[in-house]
């Protein structure tokens, strides 16, 4: 594995446009991102390994075109584990489960595949960390977000959830001397820090996280949108209405400067109306969403005159996650 790498940070302009006239800015990096990645395919694998159907605990990540292709090929997406057959097989979701969900899932004899994303696993591993040392564990992050009930659950007694700078006034803690702060991973980087500085301001000797908790991916989309977004007079997101990390990306573009900025799973779902007056629209995608999505925007585009495409480049991702031990030999 290795580290997302940095590049220079700029627009490359296509040869010979000296005035940029309508223009699409793409984000580079966008999309999938490792742990997305190696979540689907391990749904797909799984799929191929044990025949249909499979079922899969809440959606497998945020995206709508992906559960739907998956339920299309005899994937059974379900709330809790009750609604599983006894026996069955269960896969994870990315945003991870709780203990209590493993164990509910074991009383039921299912066999169960965990694609939960590591760095998630991370954040699960420092809260019982933290838990076994005694910590008030202050998890910044969104109430009833998947990703954030995992890890609380983890710690129960210890994690408290704090959803953004206007929750820190209610929060107590029993030694001052020892609270730490978490996150979920896939927050907006500055409103995190204005949340940790506000609690810093409460509690002067709150200590950070081991290591960033908010992921590689989420902070390099963030990143891509800011490069751009000043240039833009709309930014167009694509990804789900509950992807956290797509919801957060059109609040970067407008908090850096895009004009306009909407969210949209499919390229039928932009307004002809938002691209009246337009000349620059930046393009970017959630962490969970298929390349074919955004290339289908694009080509919308290209029927309303935007036929100049040009790259914002600000990262080089190259991680990659092993698939769970019981599918490696399967990888393709």
């Amino acid at each position: 594995m290795s580290a997302p790498v940095p590049l220079e940070v700029g627009i490359t302009r296509s040869p010979g446009t000296s005035t940029p006239g309508k223009r699409v800015l793409l984000a580079e990096p966008r999309g999938y991102c490792a742990g997305v990645d190696r979540a689907v395919e391990t749904v797909e694998k799984t799929l191929e390994k044990h025949g249909a159907p499979i079922y899969v605990r809440k959606e497998i990540v945020h995206n709508r075109h992906v559960v739907e292709t998956l339920a299309e090929q005899g994937v059974v997406f379900v709330d809790e584990t009750d609604e599983v057959p006894e026996g069955s097989v269960l896969v994870f979701s990315a945003h991870g489960v709780s203990p209590a969900v493993h164990e509910a899932a074991a009383t039921r004899n299912l066999h169960t595949i965990d694609a939960t994303c590591p760095l998630v696993t991370k954040v699960h591993q420092e809260a019982k960390r933290f838990a076994r040392d005694d910590y008030d564990i202050l998890l910044i992050g969104h109430e009833g977000h998947e990703e954030v009930e995992g890890t609380a659950g983890e710690a129960p007694d210890h994690v408290q959830l704090v959803d953004g700078p206007d929750a820190v006034d209610a929060v107590t803690v029993r030694d001052e001397s020892k609270v730490i702060w978490l996150s979920q991973t896939t927050l907006s980087v500055d409103e995190t820090m204005t949340t940790v500085q506000r609690l810093r301001e409460k509690f002067p000797q709150l200590q950070d996280p081991p290591s960033d908790d908010i992921c590689y991916a989420t902070q390099n989309r963030q990143v891509a949108v800011k490069a751009m977004a000043p240039e833009c007079d709309l930014v167009i997101v694509v990804g789900s209405r509950n992807s956290s990390n797509s919801v957060r990306l059109v609040e970067v573009a407008l908090g850096a400067g895009a004009k306009a900025s909407y969210l949209v799973d499919y390229a039928r779902e932009v307004d002809p109306a938002w691209l009246d007056g337009v000349e620059t629209i930046g393009i970017t995608s959630g962490a969970s969403v298929p390349e074919i999505l955004v290339r289908g925007v694009i080509d919308l585009l290209d029927e309303h005159g935007f036929h100049t495409v040009q790259s914002v480049t600000t990262a080089n991702e190259t991680l990659v996650f092993a698939l769970p031990r019981e599918l490696r030999d399967a990888r393709r």
